[in-house]
């Protein structure tokens, strides 16, 4: 994502509902591939809608010194977590692939991937989100750090922790490499 002029904020803030459009095209893709990636494909479009209802709203709590991005990783962040903490007590896990619709002649590296999104599926939230700003959005440990608000080091040992879990879910889910 390009870094935004200065004015496109002020001019969000004064309720510009251009500069608003803009911000939103800006950053919608980012977004929501972050919700895909935390939240499912299911609830992503509805997350993303949440996320920028939470932006617009907040706008003014951003620090004009500080990355964009990084504050709008955290308002990302927080919602899917949020979601997913009120989601855990009434939704069952869904068979992500149908054993009998397989068919013979899918590739290898499609079901490295379906294999990899139902072992991401599988994470603890929390650790799902540092692995995914870490190994999917690039951000570095201070920007996770400051996305989730929480110490650098604590980036570290949760980042570790996912990817056990993780190798440990692609072990139990048959992965092969």
């Amino acid at each position: 994502m390009a870094e935004l002029p200065a004015d496109v904020f002020a001019s969000c803030r004064a309720g510009d509902r251009s500069a608003q459009r803009s911000l939103f095209e800006r950053c919608l893709s980012q977004v929501y591939q972050l919700m895909v990636r935390l939240v499912g494909v299911q609830d992503a479009d509805d997350l993303t809608q949440q996320v920028f209802l939470q932006v617009f709203r907040k706008l003014h709590q951003f620090a004009e010194g500080a990355r964009f991005e990084t504050w709008l990783y955290r308002l990302a962040t927080n919602e899917a977590l949020q979601f997913l903490r009120k989601e855990r007590r009434w939704r069952f896990q869904p068979l992500l692939v149908d054993p009998m619709s397989k068919k013979p002649d899918e590739s290898d590296e499609q079901d490295h991937r379906d294999l990899l999104e139902q072992a991401l599926q599988r994470l603890d939230p929390v650790l799902r989100s540092v692995f995914v700003l870490k190994e999917v959005e690039c951000l570095s440990y201070q920007e996770i750090a400051e996305a989730m608000n929480i110490p650098e080091g604590t980036v570290g040992s949760r980042l570790n922790r996912a990817r056990r879990e993780l190798q440990q879910h692609l072990t139990d889910l048959g992965w092969e490499a």
